[in-house]
């Protein structure tokens, strides 16, 4: 399990290259451990060593549940319990696991720049409208910039599929267990997806409003959706999301007149946790709002176009 995020190491899935998709739906399977340089010609050399240091003897699944009064989730200096693991071993091991990370994200960042593309990581729960308001961004700005998108879910290529189907090239990553994209994942990706110049590149992560906040993919902006059907304080239940994105979107207004939804104090709480959020109320299925959303991306592409 790792410490930083509490997700399941699993196998990760990376499709080999999006121009050439295999419409069968099958994958060619990538391994990932985590241990390898990655300086941007993106030459990853495909052995990730996730330095997690598990020390569970998963043999005889021998799960029987005796802490009681020692599972205190929350408290101590990393935020979490694992039996058999101190306090400060966690820590050193989120550190790790970070810091590691932070490095591929910045490689990912200096390649972003280098070629003037605006990487965007779009964050959200499950169900936001996440993947429809990409479609209708996709299709809305068709022919005015060049497009691709890295889509992240822990199975299937369904999400992927629907970006393909608007004529953008897309390439799935399958998480398996893990709960969310990491620096080397994308990196990865870009070697097979191969985004153009001056160009937007989405980042759809796995839906999860907690993991993917302490994972640096190295984008311009963390943007979060959040949808009208969902609690008004989300930004206070998932506090470091919100205080990561620099960006809310507040999608699904068109059903604000059958919701006992506080559009205020949603931004309250936003804004509460992040003073410096800009927030963006629309729909991506009546388009309410959409051109406030393409005015920000075209403006953050000017920025990026400069080195900024």
């Amino acid at each position: 399990m790792c410490t930083v995020c509490g997700c399941a190491e699993g196998e990760t899935q990376i499709e080999q290259s999006g121009h050439d998709h295999d419409p069968g739906g099958h994958h060619h399977d990538h391994h990932h451990g985590h241990s390898h340089d990655h300086d941007h010609a993106h030459g990853h050399s495909h052995d990730h060593d996730h330095d997690h240091s598990h020390g569970h003897d998963h043999a005889q699944h021998d799960h029987s549940h005796h802490h009681q009064q020692d599972h205190h989730y929350g408290q101590g200096p990393a935020g979490a319990h694992v039996p058999g693991l101190s306090q400060a071993r966690m820590v050193q091991i989120e550190q790790d696991i970070l810091g590691k990370n932070n490095q591929y994200a910045a490689a990912n960042r200096r390649w972003f720049t280098e070629h003037h593309i605006l990487a965007l990581n779009l964050v959200s729960s499950p169900g936001s409208g996440k993947t429809t308001l990409l479609t209708r961004t996709i299709t809305d700005l068709a022919g005015q910039v060049a497009m691709s998108v890295i889509e992240g879910d822990q199975q299937t290529a369904n999400d992927a599929d629907r970006i393909r189907a608007t004529g953008v090239n897309a390439i799935q990553i399958n998480t398996g267990k893990g709960c969310h994209l990491d620096g080397h994942m994308v990196g990865h990706a870009l070697e097979n997806l191969a985004p153009e110049d001056n160009s937007y590149l989405f980042i759809e992560n796995v839906g999860n409003l907690v993991c993917p906040s302490a994972f640096d993919l190295g984008e311009a902006h963390k943007v979060v959706i959040l949808s009208v059907t969902e609690g008004e304080d989300k930004p206070l239940k998932y506090p470091d999301m919100f205080y990561a994105a620099d960006l809310m979107l507040l999608n699904k207004i068109d059903l604000l007149p059958y919701l006992s939804f506080d559009v205020e104090q949603c931004i309250a709480y936003a804004r509460q946790v992040n003073p410096k959020i800009k927030v963006l109320q629309l729909s991506a299925t009546s388009g309410a709002g959409l051109e406030q959303w393409y005015q920000w991306l075209q403006a953050s592409q000017l920025l990026a176009s400069v080195g900024h």
